[in-house]
């Protein structure tokens, strides 16, 4: 399995609280520590350690910490297709309280100069089989991605976060749309059945539901739950990210049966991923995640 990913990396500065502040509040940090992060960074990091063989297209700073993120990348397994430019590498700042909630704000940086596609991304894209893209780099982008991997027979994989509006031309080009609660509400608006309003677009549609698993949607037929893993959250920062990962790699067949076996493998890696702190160090092995799932 050859996955793709176009999107974010971001360096994560991760603070500790005993909670998480109120507008005008502050609050002293139980402790700091920094690591690699972003949507589209933890996603390929998820796949690569889930087995599949993983290409990461993304925008580095010509910095100290795009230099980090480039060798963990590789040291991750990944084959890095990095665009360096003069804008600083994405960072986010991280609140995580006792619960294991987050707050998150994020400096796009580089990310915001993923612009247009080289031919050697076209190329990469083209000869994948799973393409997955989230919204944390400009959408134009994410859109000329979209058609490369439609005219090569690529699958897509749209994990569509953070919320912001999505081309119609877009939701219809992608094979699988993976949401949660509240950004499958902002994209179909008020209405009594965000997975039938999501499904009409054509795609198979995966809502996450935290601890309460995922619902599994294909259009013309009934959902399908798969609950999620009972555990203790330390940390859930990057766990949605190691769900859509995981998912891309395990993503082997077509129809609904083969959607419900990727989405049950992606529900276990986020559940070992919470577990553990930060984004990046809490993905699992593939090994992990089989032995996880023997063991319950």
């Amino acid at each position: 399995m050859t996955v793709v990913v176009l999107g974010s990396a971001n360096l994560d500065l991760v603070y500790d609280v005993e909670r998480i502040p109120a507008p005008g509040e502050t609050v002293l940090s139980l402790g700091f520590a920094s690591f690699p992060g972003g949507k589209g960074n933890n996603q390929a990091v998820a796949a690569a350690r889930a087995g599949s063989d993983t290409r990461f297209i993304t925008a580095l700073g010509r910095d100290e910490n795009g230099d980090r993120l480039a060798a963990e990348a590789r040291a991750a397994g990944i084959t890095l297709l990095d665009r360096r430019t003069d804008a600083p590498t994405g960072t986010a700042s991280i609140y995580v309280d006792r619960r294991g909630e987050n707050s998150i704000v994020v400096n796009s940086g580089a990310n915001a100069e993923l612009t247009d596609l080289t031919a050697p991304e076209r190329e990469a894209i083209a000869g994948a089989d799973v393409l997955v893209l989230q919204l944390e780099t400009p959408v134009p982008t994410v859109a000329e991605a979209v058609r490369v991997a439609k005219a090569a027979g690529t699958r897509v994989v749209l994990n569509a976060a953070p919320s912001t509006a999505v081309p119609l031309n877009v939701l219809r080009g992608v094979d699988v749309l993976v949401v949660n609660e509240h950004e499958a509400a902002e994209l179909t608006g008020p209405g009594p059945d965000p997975m039938a309003a999501l499904t009409g677009h054509g795609c198979a549609v995966i809502i996450t539901l935290g601890g309460e698993g995922a619902l599994v949607g294909v259009p013309g037929q009934a959902p399908v739950p798969v609950p999620a893993y009972t555990v203790n959250a330390v940390d859930t920062t990057g766990a949605g990210d190691t769900f859509v990962g995981a998912f891309a790699a395990a993503l082997d067949g077509e129809g609904l049966e083969a959607l419900v076996a990727a989405t049950g493998f992606a529900t276990a890696a986020a559940a070992i991923s919470v577990q553990r702190k930060g984004a990046v160090p809490s993905i699992p092995t593939l090994e992990e995640v089989r032995e996880f799932r023997d063991a319950r």
